[in-house]
């Protein structure tokens, strides 16, 4: 350890007293091979001076730039009475609740918060949460494993279009439990599944299909179709979403004929700052009859012997199960302070306020869109209909020209979008842009212009 509450003098007294020269003799059994490597890419420590005044120029350089990257995290408006009430004391320092009858607090804004959930994604139930989406989609990958009795593999379709790092993530975490994923084909049109392609994959065995709406790209995609012919397949299908979106389109209790049979996702959306990249909660709703399966801490109400109400915590989902083999779980948290905030902040909206949300976004999105119709070496690539993000193509074929652009429009103070070009060579000079709630006609204004003038001198610079 790099840290540890004694002195070399107590260290070689206690080595001493047990007849051992070293600390590292203490691993001698563990093959070298097997042994955690030195973290090279993990740069020195930092005094807590060194830190605060880094945190406080990196906080300084983000809040004056103005964003338009999404990508799976968003910028919304944070009610000011959200974070508030959540750094109070009862709240900030709320831990699992392991003494669910000195509890009953926490555990009924969890219930509260899994309630909320549920009638986002029109789902029966849902848990105290996870890390974050991507982790989230990995525990809802091997939950389908467990619970589709009926599929003979251990393989997992995902749609083209789920974020490449969420399938990065999910093929880190379960490959090593002999899981494979098999990821269909994009269609280059219009940048969502490619219907056609489903009858390559009609005779194979899968246990589940992951459907994201809306895709990595924006894109929403046609998820009535796809539940429909997963589940006519035999496989369960897992809704990948965005809360925010819910509000607006259908969730995925109720694609197709059936429903989805499990809905997970990122949670930063529901009054989560962008800080930096976390920390963030992920969500995961199933329907009743897969309950069992559920990863994480599930909480349920009911009544005393005298009648009155009460929280608890339900079934034996957690990963300390005393017989590990029905462990439904890898995890041990409920991202507690995260999970208060985003049940204040739907509670503070309601669904109305979701929607307007939602709808402003959208709105904002389509508003950006059209206004780059007419700037030369722009290209739509999104040709169907999207939520809050898009992507342009720029250039005529220039190798490095998006690169160029962005970097240019974040000199001017804008950050223009994602570089799409690392996940693909058909992505090639293509950007992801969002625009969310919070961007004002002026704001859209600013950001064509930075955009033709970044054009104009990158195009002049070659």
């Amino acid at each position: 350890m790099p840290f540890i509450p004694h002195t070399e003098q107590d260290i070689q007294k206690m080595l001493d007293v047990i007849g051992v020269a070293s600390i590292n003799d203490l691993f001698d059994e563990i093959p070298t091979h097997l042994r955690a490597k030195p973290l090279v890419g993990v740069p020195d420590g930092l005094t807590e001076m060194d830190m605060m005044r880094l945190m406080s120029d990196r906080a300084q350089q983000d809040e004056g730039a103005l964003c338009f990257i999404g990508a799976g995290a968003y910028e919304h408006h944070i009610p000011a009475a959200v974070w508030d009430v959540a750094m109070r004391g009862e709240f900030l320092t709320a831990y699992t609740p392991y003494q669910a009858e000195a509890s009953q607090g926490t555990l009924q804004l969890i219930y509260e918060y899994q309630s909320m959930i549920c009638q986002l994604t029109a789902m029966d139930v849902s848990n105290a949460s996870l890390y974050d989406g991507a982790s989230g989609l990995a525990e809802a990958v091997l939950m389908s494993i467990r619970a589709n009795r009926k599929s003979k593999s251990k393989k997992v379709l995902f749609a083209g279009t789920v974020h490449p790092l969420y399938q990065k993530v999910v093929t880190d975490i379960v490959s090593n439990q002999g899981i494979s994923i098999e990821v269909m084909p994009i269609d280059p049109s219009n940048l969502s599944v490619d219907i056609d392609a489903l009858k390559q994959y009609a005779e194979e065995d899968f246990a589940a299909l992951v459907i994201p709406q809306p895709n990595f790209f924006g894109a929403l995609e046609s998820v009535d179709e796809l539940t429909d012919w997963a589940q006519e397949k035999g496989m369960l299908v897992i809704g990948l979403v965005n809360p925010t979106a819910l509000a607006l389109f259908n969730p995925p209790g109720d694609w197709g004929q059936q429903g989805a049979d499990i809905a997970v996702g990122e949670g930063q959306p529901l009054g989560i700052p962008l800080a930096s990249g976390g920390p963030y909660f992920g969500f995961i709703a199933c329907k009743q009859k897969l309950v069992r399966q559920m990863p994480g801490r599930i909480i349920g109400r009911t009544v005393d012997l005298e009648g009155k109400e009460g929280f608890t915590l339900t079934l034996q989902a957690r990963e300390q199960h005393i017989r590990r083999s029905k462990a439904t779980s890898n995890i041990c948290t409920n991202q507690g302070l995260a999970v208060t905030a985003a049940t204040i902040y739907m509670t503070l909206l309601g669904f109305e306020g979701l929607s307007r949300v939602a709808k402003s976004s959208h709105q904002n999105a389509r508003q950006l869109l059209a206004s780059l119709s007419d700037v030369e070496h722009v290209l739509s690539r999104s040709n169907t209909a999207f939520f809050h993000e898009f992507v342009i193509q720029l250039g005529d074929g220039e190798d490095g020209f998006a690169e160029g652009v962005l970097a240019n429009m974040a000199e001017q103070g804008v950050l223009g979008g994602l570089d799409l070009s690392v996940f693909g060579a058909d992505l090639k000079n293509c950007i992801l842009v969002c625009a969310t709630e919070v961007k004002t006609e002026n704001d859209l204004t600013l950001y064509k212009s930075a955009l033709v003038r970044a054009i104009k001198e990158v195009k002049d610079a070659c």
